[in-house]
């Protein structure tokens, strides 16, 4: 199945994405059929801030328009806090979308987590993946939830993780386990790579770039099947 993806939001992520699918289909032994078209990632996070989501959604949509002429079968969105306008753009999409949220709750259910801890956009946070944990509790960090927010944006627009960045995380991270009651934390932000990728910051971490990344890998590889298309 050939596999479409949204990058560019921001530029670390869809680099990520890029060598994780690649890394997967070759340990596979399948070929990967793969078109990535570029979204601003100034403009996605003005619509996110302002909560314009028909905007997004309209970008988004234009974007798979192209995906769809490359001969894609679907389309990914390569940024969590991307999803904030998900519904509003599976509506109107010409392929069908693959949720890099959707499947986190079954999988934290897999793994025995009763409780997870989240870092991620202020979206994300604040909306606790945006209300689709149905079966996990999710914590969000207390008391410097904006700070944290922003302090991502700033990472990703960027596509740089600074020391003192890094250890706002980590200790945001911390306090979640230890005060919060957090199983383990999850980077819910498709840049949080950059801070903590080589890194031990002392407590489990779940990537939830690398759920999505499976989904993918099981779509490209004839594993898996297409969710069937929202009616817009």
């Amino acid at each position: 199945m050939h596999i479409g993806l949204i990058g560019g939001i921001g530029p670390a992520a869809t680099l990520v994405y890029y060598q994780r699918l690649t890394a997967l289909m070759r340990d596979r032994g399948k070929k990967l059929e793969l078109t990535i078209v570029q979204a601003s990632a100034d403009e996605l996070v003005a619509n996110n801030l302002a909560d314009d989501r028909t905007a997004q959604a309209e970008i988004y949509a234009k974007l798979i328009g192209r995906l769809k002429a490359a001969g894609a079968d679907c389309a990914a969105i390569t940024s969590l806090g991307g999803h904030f306008c998900y519904p509003e753009t599976e509506a109107i999409s010409p392929l069908p979308l693959i949720s890099g949220v959707t499947p986190l709750d079954t999988y934290f259910q897999a793994q025995d987590l009763g409780t997870v801890g989240l870092l991620g956009t202020e979206v994300v946070m604040r909306t606790a993946l945006y209300g689709q944990l149905k079966q996990t509790r999710a914590v969000t960090p207390q008391g410097n939830l904006d700070e944290v927010g922003k302090t991502y944006l700033e990472m990703a627009l960027s596509g740089v993780a600074t020391d003192a960045m890094r250890m706002l995380f980590f200790e945001t991270g911390r306090h979640m386990i230890a005060e919060q009651g957090a199983d383990a934390i999850v980077l819910a932000g498709t840049d949080l790579g950059l801070a903590f990728d080589g890194h031990d910051p002392g407590y489990k971490v779940i990537d939830a770039l690398d759920v999505h990344v499976a989904m993918l890998a099981d779509l490209a590889s004839g594993d898996a099947d297409l969710p069937q298309m929202a009616k817009g």
